[in-house]
């Protein structure tokens, strides 16, 4: 999986301009999306950003004329949910990229056996979950590197891809990453879906991810969300249907 996104990426994503490490700006960018599109449905934000950060190996957006979706949860701790979740991925044949924390893969190592086994990705989402743009070059690197190290050692998987803990970055952590070998994957659509005392109504939430989908789209979901979890399957039916493929990472 990593051979295909690595190609996919540099075929069509990344340009291959090397960045002097003192040029590069440390300001925190809190990543968000506006509602303007383009032709294609794809967030404007998310356009202007991979054009003017994919250099760094970093995905928002995939191309215009590609129906793919990349499928993408978010775990932080386990609220039961995980499990289910695959049990659907398996059914519908799809797969998934699962950011993961440092405690996560510590407290639930069953899980990252089942998503290694299946075919799914597992990715970086950071050892203690700090905002990496608020982070040294060391501490970024210490933060990737230890999850990085725990999952090799204990699972024998090569972690490649991470996803800044709250969508927060800078140049600097995207070029830090891109030198450890990460791609870093942030996202052209997500919701409110992490509450989990404030679940999003089933009918609305999938009427609102499906209605939203788009070529080249990244999905952020929640994997301790009941709301995700209940509706997975459909949402993967709607997108097949629709003529979108649910596209390994």
């Amino acid at each position: 999986m990593k051979k295909i996104l690595s190609v996919l990426l540099a075929a069509e994503i990344f340009g291959t301009t090397a960045f002097a490490q003192d040029t590069l700006s440390s300001e925190k960018i809190a990543w968000g999306l506006g509602p303007q599109t383009d032709t294609v449905g794809r967030p404007v934000d998310a356009v202007n950003a991979q054009s003017e950060y994919g250099e760094y190996h970093a995905l928002f957006v995939g191309e215009p004329d590609k129906k793919n979706i990349w499928l993408t949860f978010d775990e932080g701790y386990e609220n039961g949910c995980t499990s289910r979740i695959l049990d659907i991925l398996k059914e519908k044949d799809a797969k998934a990229v699962f950011f993961v924390t440092y405690d996560y893969a510590k407290d639930n190592p069953e899980l990252i056996k089942r998503m290694i086994a299946e075919g799914h990705t597992v990715g970086n989402h950071t050892t203690t979950h700090p905002s990496l743009a608020e982070c040294s070059e060391e501490k970024i690197r210490d933060e990737l590197s230890t999850l990085h190290d725990y999952v090799r050692d204990n699972f024998g998987y090569d972690m490649y891809v991470m996803r800044p803990p709250k969508g927060e970055f800078s140049e600097k952590v995207l070029s830090a990453a891109k030198d450890f070998g990460y791609t870093t994957v942030l996202w052209s659509f997500a919701y409110q879906d992490w509450l989990t005392d404030k679940q999003p109504d089933a009918m609305q939430a999938y009427e609102r991810i499906t209605s939203k989908a788009h070529s080249g789209e990244v999905c952020l979901l929640h994997a301790v969300s009941e709301t995700n979890t209940a509706i997975l399957g459909s949402v993967i039916d709607n997108w097949r249907e629709n003529g979108f493929v649910v596209t390994p990472m």
